[in-house]
């Protein structure tokens, strides 16, 4: 099959049908996924084609959700569980950390739970409260979870399909106000290794790591940088746990600074393991001090303020002007 560009919504739709084709055990749950077909409609058509067995409507009780999976997953199941916004995924942490998270461990690697639980997270779609957090590093703190966020939607694709595939619990990120960008999707292509970063952007001044929603924002500050003659490498890092740092790695010892832009806070943040680390393995390659753009560490703000709160262009060049005046 040719590619064929399409949304990124629309390819995890795609992601999710052939993960049902190809695997009977593979079951689709979550709040209006199957007549609705989703507040994002990722899920339109599928309860439709496939049957309520198997694309499952559930009441509004997330921690339900997940203990559910977790029994269908000891029974040989697949499920890919839906949480519908960020914020609603608090309830279900319990059964994601206690449960979901060490059963493998807990049982000296015999019980495996190949469950994937899908958030559509971070801002920039004018929500309400509760609807535009950023709480990757809450996951990606927990040993026995896997956490990845696709930028674009050839990895929101092929990512999808490699985390369904796993025997370990995946927590998949998925940048809501991403949902509508379109790119090419070659569904018969090979992936690469699902927690491997990728330049997107090669440069040799500066590296400039995003994943999930951040990557788009840090490829229009590498353009906007170009124009006043900067080289700007970005890395998408694709993947909080576990972070691929011998990629990090490589990239700085080529450009000598880094920049981390995410869009949750900066304190404690993903970028605060990675500044850390590549601190520890490039000191002697490092031309300036790694630099962290995020969040601020406050709730998020409502709609009105959220542009304000989110890092955008400015944010993200200023700290890359700070990184080159060294």
């Amino acid at each position: 099959m040719a590619a064929e560009k399409m949304s990124l919504s629309k390819a995890i739709n795609a992601s999710l049908r052939t993960a049902l084709e190809t695997d009977p055990k593979v079951l689709i749950m979550g709040e209006d996924v199957g007549k609705l077909g989703g507040v994002f409609r990722v899920t339109d058509g599928l309860q439709k084609d496939f049957g309520e067995d198997r694309v499952i409507d559930t009441p509004l009780a997330e921690s339900g959700i997940v203990g559910t999976a977790i029994g269908l997953a000891l029974r040989g199941y697949r499920p890919v569980v839906e949480i519908q916004f960020d914020g609603f995924v608090f309830p279900a942490y319990d059964q994601i950390v206690t449960q979901l998270a060490k059963m493998h461990a807990r049982s000296l690697g015999k019980v495996k739970l190949p469950v994937v639980v899908r958030i559509p997270y971070g801002g920039g779609i004018g929500a309400v409260e509760h609807h535009s957090e950023s709480p990757e590093a809450l996951f990606a703190h927990v040993a026995g979870l896997k956490v990845v966020s696709p930028a674009n939607a050839s990895d929101a694709y092929w990512m999808l399909q490699q985390a369904i595939d796993s025997d370990d619990p995946v927590i998949y990120f998925e940048p809501k106000r991403r949902y509508h960008d379109k790119s090419e999707v070659d569904t018969a292509a090979i992936p690469g290794p699902l927690h491997a970063a990728r330049v997107v952007r090669p440069g040799a001044d500066l590296t400039l790591a995003a994943y999930g929603p951040m990557v788009k924002v840090a490829l229009d500050a590498a353009a906007a940088a170009a124009e006043e003659g900067k080289s700007i490498e970005v890395l998408d890092l694709r993947s909080m746990s576990p972070i691929d740092f011998d990629s990090i790695q490589r990239s700085v010892e080529r450009t000598g600074r880094l920049v981390v832009v995410h869009e949750a806070p900066v304190f404690l943040g993903t970028g605060s393991e990675i500044a850390a680390r590549v601190t520890e393995r490039c000191f002697y390659h490092l031309q300036a001090p790694v630099l962290r753009v995020g969040g601020f560490h406050s709730p998020y703000p409502p709609s009105r303020l959220e542009d304000e709160y989110l890092p955008g262009l400015d944010r993200v060049l200023d700290a890359v002007d700070r990184a080159l005046a060294y």
